[in-house]
């Protein structure tokens, strides 16, 4: 059994009530930027004008995680319309990328090798993302929704641990770029401490821009040949985005993919992310074990956990991409037999006995191979329902940790080309995730809504983590429909979680006891600190009344706040 570290330690923080609210709520990863949502809300705003102003703080106050830089999947409820929106705001490659992108001599590079500089940057799409957002279901001016932002650029936010924590982990490499050492690092050269007022004009500027002239201050015009001067300028690791590439950038409104569990409807994101398939196919392979008979904390719901994880992985592996560019078989995938037939696969008391393979599910039209495991990291996430009861569930990203270590006008540039497989085919056949030009990369980022027996919003849930994500959020969904948790409970369960090849158990948990059980029934288990960041939010209807009551990962820093 090996014992590794995977993200942040789990903070000890007390328990406390969790929020309760009859009007809207706001769940982010970090208070500033939940108490702006809620300014958004309380000024009559809809979800997606709060989400805006979350972001843009998020952007300031959290910038190892996501921001303007970036790219989000935004799952929006219209209540009105009973409509689901997919929003993708997937980073893109560049026009003059190719599938060698990341080869040397026919070799894939080393993982840490090609996140830092330019070469992994992705057309940003967040913004662009917010602004179609927006234009569809906005109702304050967009510029009112950056006022919170600029104002704690301007004036000044504090340190906090996390991010203190973050800048003196990742030092070496940030200090490598001038903007990032001016502005994470003390005039002694020793990276900002937690408690330190920092000061962001430049990107206070930046988003002045941007309230005034939407999305296209960041895609045309100086900023834009300042994203691309520093890409395609980085000294050691140069990338080929153009400001052509940043022009022709817009996000696509795409389907969501939903799928029953125990009677309620689960919707998440489809394609490129790979978050929706893989946690519809987990579910729909658990539906077939009677959940509510396990303490959520015991062996047997470790192991179906564990298993039905594993064979979603493999159909990951092989199957998924951007739809715009391969032949993605959802439909198939999520198949109500094809489901059974894995389910089939799955032995109450031993492990699969070896990694199981991709199946072949129906209305597949192409075959790929597997992709190889490789590092996938970062990322927030975001959960609001307004007065109205419409809804956001939005995943926010630059990738790794500080992105791709490039700031530029006070923003960090994302590495989202490092999601994409190095290596372009295996034994002679394509993989689904090979780089490509204008390509979106495959994401696992899980933005979900779940809907109850009568149709109506019953929970917003999501998380940061990575390829992890998948089992964060598919972990806290069985403790929300099968155990009947409060959010808050349901993001408190230890995890328990695989990317196909081991268990991971979260240390320091009474989840990390089971892993000699495990491991006896055959499974090869590793554990270590899991650092989600889930938000989950509930709304519950008694006749007219609603009560709203949401929870905040304490792995974390992030608020739900509610009135």
């Amino acid at each position: 059994m090996r014992r590794l570290i995977f993200g942040f330690l789990l903070l000890a923080l007390p328990a406390s009530a969790q929020p309760l609210a009859q009007r809207h709520m706001v769940a982010a990863a970090h208070p500033l930027a939940a108490e702006a949502g809620l300014a958004m809300l309380r000024d009559g705003g809809t979800a997606i004008d709060a989400a805006v102003a979350v972001q843009m703080v998020l952007t300031l106050v959290e910038p190892q995680s996501s921001g303007i830089g970036g790219g989000a999947l935004i799952l929006h409820w219209d209540t009105a319309e009973r409509r689901i929106a997919a929003i993708d705001g997937r980073e893109t490659a560049p026009a003059a990328a190719t599938p060698a992108l990341f080869l040397r001599s026919g070799d894939p590079m080393a993982f840490a090798d090609a996140v830092v500089g330019g070469r992994a940057v992705g057309v940003p799409g967040t913004v662009a993302a917010l602004e179609a957002a927006h234009r569809l279901h906005g109702k304050l001016p967009w510029a009112r929704l950056f006022e919170p932002a600029i104002a704690l650029a301007e004036a000044g936010f504090t340190v906090s641990p996390r991010l203190a924590r973050e800048i003196a982990r990742d030092g070496r490499r940030l200090a490598e770029d001038p903007t990032a050492r001016a502005y994470f690092f003390d005039a002694r050269g020793q990276p900002v401490a937690a408690g330190t007022r920092l000061r962001n004009p430049a990107l206070a500027a930046t988003l002045r821009a941007i309230a005034a002239h939407g999305a296209a201050a960041l895609h045309r015009g100086p900023i834009a040949a300042d994203i691309a001067d520093a890409v395609r300028g980085h000294p050691t690791n140069p990338g080929l985005m153009t400001m052509d590439d940043l022009a022709a950038y817009q996000p696509r409104l795409r389907e969501p993919v939903c799928s029953e569990y125990r009677r309620r409807r689960v919707c998440g994101f489809p394609p490129p992310s790979s978050g929706g398939v893989a946690i519809g196919q987990i579910l729909g392979v658990l539906e077939h074990f009677d959940m509510s008979h396990f303490a959520p904390n015991s062996l047997d719901a470790a192991h179906l956990i564990a298993e039905a994880g594993r064979l979603a992985f493999a159909d990951r592996a092989a199957y998924l991409g951007d739809p715009d560019q391969v032949r993605v078989p959802v439909r198939g995938l999520l198949d109500r037999a094809y489901l059974t037939a894995r389910a089939q696969l799955v032995d109450r008391l031993r492990a699969m006995p070896a990694l199981p393979r991709a199946g072949n599910p129906p209305w597949r039209e192409a075959a790929y191979a597997a992709q190889e495991e490789q590092p996938e990291h970062g990322t927030s996430h975001i959960a609001i329902v307004d007065e109205a009861g419409n809804a956001v569930s939005m995943t926010t990203t630059i990738e790794a940790v500080f992105g791709s270590q490039v700031m530029v006008r006070g923003f960090m540039l994302n590495n989202e080309l490092t999601d994409f497989a190095f290596r372009p085919e295996v034994e002679g056949r394509p993989v689904a995730n090979a780089v490509g030009a204008g390509k979106r990369p495959r994401s696992s980022m899980s933005p979900t809504l779940v809907f109850d027996e009568e149709g109506r919003l019953a929970f917003i849930v999501g998380s940061p983590g990575g390829a992890r994500i998948i089992g964060f959020v598919a972990r806290t969904l069985v403790g929300l429909l099968d155990w009947n948790l409060s959010p808050q409970a349901a993001i408190d369960l230890p995890h328990v979680l695989t990317l196909g090849a081991t268990v991971e158990l979260e240390a320091e948990t009474p989840m990390a006891a089971l892993g000699p059980a495990l491991e006896a029934m055959g499974h090869r288990v590793v554990i270590g600190t899991l650092g989600s960041g889930l938000q989950a939010i509930r709304i519950r209807r008694d006749g007219s009344a609603v009560a709203i009551d949401g929870g905040a990962d304490r792995r974390r820093e992030g608020a739900a706040l509610g009135e």
